[in-house]
């Protein structure tokens, strides 16, 4: 069982043991507690009775995946990628290795052992800075929290390069397994000579960023194409220095999985202005249409359309329209005229939100208030943002995201879990968050303006948490600086990551939280006992690297290139879920030999909301950063923010099961067998979700845990 349910990203298991008579059996089998109080999205995998899991202060540990007790434990790996890893083997099973991202290298580890594998790379490690055509020294961030997919010999990898101005490019790569060479690299910016360069500026390779792949590929093995869904070119909501369409930014991409040639692609949004990457796993389906088959590949978007096409020719399966969207008011910007719309299938989120959208559960005054500024705003699909405000509808993190698409590819069904969460946007000058080229001359002061501008809202002016969000006070006895800059720069749990903020702007920040209180910065990580087999990873790999650069201002541009004498920013205006009415979040089953929408249902429901008179609601932020798992007796099991697993009918959609979690759950659940036993694993080891209410949310201490759901040994056996 790899990240994802497989190769294909399908989270598809052909076990039989668990059925839709059965289901509501369903008990808890083990609980391996994560043994503090971090917070883990992370997808469990499971090779040979061995589960792989990362818990303990960001330890990766190898649990018997029938008991859950522990059999090694590889500490203290800083900086890892939070979503998941990958698994590799030789032909032969003598070589078993475990690959994952850790502060910026590519690392190994003996998937029997626990040890760090050192002849991979130079001394364990493989770089990813290195090899982009840029200096990497001028990198923040590079890695991704998704592991990439195995194919053959090939670990294939994207990126996460941040949103600001002269972010790192997003070229996709391939490294040897065995070796960590690299194989081969894709220019998600074109260079010069090479297809798409001309819908750029010119040169503009050399400072334009973004254009990555930091969610999901999807590989089809058989056919040896890597289907990549790539992210928006950066600064991404002000484009005059990127004039153009601006391939391969939006795309889904089909690459020949040994070579990196391009296959084909199409750009779903054009000069993207809105932060819609494309970011969901790609689907591999067969649909049969008048008598023929074809195998087609599905891309949900944040956008809210479902885009279908052959998935070897890049044919789409309905006809694709480019029609007129609004002009860009802002100085020097020249917004694409038109954006391509899917005639089927139906979108599967709203895409305008009106005045008469807004909460009708709302307290009467705050409603009015929101009716008013909505009214006043530019609205629509595509409407660019401007000096005055705009409101998206979906937003940055609406539609669909990472984790949130699943199919039973025989019938040709694609299922996907999707929000309506609006984005409230408004350019200016003043960078959000203080991020900033010049260096002011008092850390502490400056780190007080860059936490009133970016954590205040939710940590609160004295600092001790609001909400879900918890307290600072101690931060800096808690966690090293290095730890600070991961967690804030990456995200974390509920924690949105806050890759504007620059290396400096993160130190004043951690300066001015360390000022205010009387504690000793512990850099050390206290082991918890068990077997432990090593700590740190490859030699090296510890060190987090925070560059000068990195927040959405950016270095001055190379000399002798036309470019705006501005540049404008705005930040992702998301503190709102729940102003638009419910439902708020929802799972939707797509028949692609149709077309149509086969059902949908509310994912969950808001106790507030139901309390005031409303019914299928969703939950706020409830389709985000979760996943499903689809088995061959139709069954969908799928995690939601309300700390409850549930199971629904794939036919009909109906709720089949419900059981609580112990702590809140983010990532993927995953299904295995061990020993004869079918068994549910469900990482709930998250922060509580704050959408925006005062509510607070409190996580018992201790209760972060990976539960294993199965069915009573009894019924198991029968």
């Amino acid at each position: 069982m790899d990240y994802g349910g497989g190769e294909d990203s399908s989270k598809f298991v052909a076990l039989t043991q668990i059925n839709k008579s059965n289901v509501n059996q369903l008990e808890v089998a083990w609980s391996y507690s994560t043994k503090d109080e971090n917070s883990y999205f992370f997808n469990p995998i499971v090779v040979d009775d061995l589960m792989y899991v990362l818990a303990r202060n960001n330890s990766l540990v190898a649990l018997d995946a029938s008991t859950g007790k522990e059999v090694w434990v590889h500490e203290n790996l800083r900086g890892i990628a939070q979503r998941g890893i990958n698994y590799w083997e030789s032909k032969d099973r003598r070589d078993r290795r475990l690959i994952f991202q850790m502060n910026h290298f590519l690392e190994e580890i003996d998937a029997r052992t626990g040890k760090s594998i050192l002849s991979f790379g130079k001394n364990g490690l493989v770089s990813l800075k290195e090899g982009l055509d840029r200096d990497p020294q001028s990198f923040p961030r590079i890695q991704s929290g998704t592991p990439g997919r195995v194919f053959e010999n090939l670990i294939i990898l994207g990126s996460a390069t941040g949103e600001g101005y002269f972010s790192p490019p997003g070229d996709i790569r391939a490294f040897d397994v065995v070796t960590g060479k690299m194989v081969w690299i894709f220019h998600t910016i074109p260079h010069p000579g090479e297809f798409g360069y001309d819908t750029w500026p010119k040169d503009a390779w050399k400072y334009a960023g973004g254009t990555n792949t930091w969610g999901e590929l999807t590989l089809d093995e058989r056919h040896g194409i890597v289907f990549a869904p790539t992210g928006s070119s950066t600064y991404d909501y002000y484009g005059a220095d990127r004039l153009g369409s601006d391939l391969f930014a939006n795309c889904l991409l089909a690459l020949d999985a040994r070579t990196g040639k391009r296959l084909w692609h199409f750009q779903m949004v054009h000069h993207d202005l809105w932060d819609y990457d494309a970011t969901s796993a790609p689907q591999l389906v067969t649909i049969r249409q008048d008598g023929k088959t074809i195998e087609a590949v599905a891309q949900a978007t944040k956008q809210g359309f479902l885009y279908v096409f052959d998935r070897l020719t890049g044919k789409p399966v309905w006809p694709i329209e480019e029609r007129p969207v609004p002009k860009s008011d802002m100085p020097g910007e020249q917004a694409w005229p038109t954006q391509p719309f899917p005639t089927a299938p139906p979108p599967f989120a709203r895409q305008k939100m009106t005045p008469d959208d807004v909460n009708p559960y709302l307290p009467a005054e705050e409603r009015a208030k929101w009716k008013d500024r909505v009214a006043s705003a530019r609205t629509g699909l595509f409407t660019p943002p401007s000096m005055q405000e705009s409101v998206a509808l979906p937003g940055a993190r609406g539609g669909s995201n990472w984790g949130t698409t699943a199919a039973n590819a025989d019938k040709g069904t694609v299922y996907l879990l999707t929000q309506d969460w609006p984005s409230f946007y408004k350019l200016g000058t003043q960078i959000p968050g203080g991020g900033r080229r010049g260096r002011g001359p008092i850390p502490v002061q400056d780190g007080r303006i860059a936490y009133e501008q970016n954590c205040q809202s939710c940590h609160g002016a004295d600092r001790a948490g609001t909400g879900a969000a918890p307290s600072l006070t101690d931060v800096a006895a808690r966690m090293s600086a290095q730890d600070f800059r991961q967690v804030v720069v990456t995200g974390r749990g509920e924690m949105p990551a806050f890759p504007s903020l620059d290396g400096p702007s993160l130190n004043d920040i951690f300066a001015f939280l360390g000022s205010q209180n009387t504690g000793r910065n512990n850099t050390a990580t206290r082991s918890l006992g068990g077997p432990v087999v090593a700590s740190g990873g490859a030699p090296g790999g510890l060190e987090i690297t925070v560059a000068q650069y990195g927040g959405m201002a950016g270095p001055p541009y190379p000399e002798g290139l036309e470019v705006p004498s501005e540049r404008y920013y705005t930040d992702y205006g998301l503190n709102y879920p729940y102003v638009i009415a419910p439902p708020w979040s929802s799972i939707v089953a797509y028949d692609l030999n149709k077309g149509t929408i086969k059902w949908r249902q509310p994912l969950g429901d808001d106790e507030e909301t139901i309390a005031g008179g409303g019914k299928g609601t969703g939950l706020p932020r409830g389709g985000e950063r979760h996943g499903m798992v689809i088995t061959s007796t139709g069954l969908i099991f799928v995690n939601a923010r309300d700390q409850k697993m549930r199971a629904f009918d794939e036919e009909t959609g109906a709720l089949l099961w419900t059981a609580d979690l112990p702590a809140p759950t983010e990532g993927m659940p995953a299904m295995y067998e061990a020993n004869g036993r079918q068994f549910l694993i469900v990482p709930a080891a998250a922060t509580p979700a704050q959408d925006g209410r005062e509510k607070k949310i409190v996580v018992a201490p201790g209760s972060r845990a990976y539960v294993a759901f199965a069915l009573p040994q009894k019924a198991a056996a029968r």
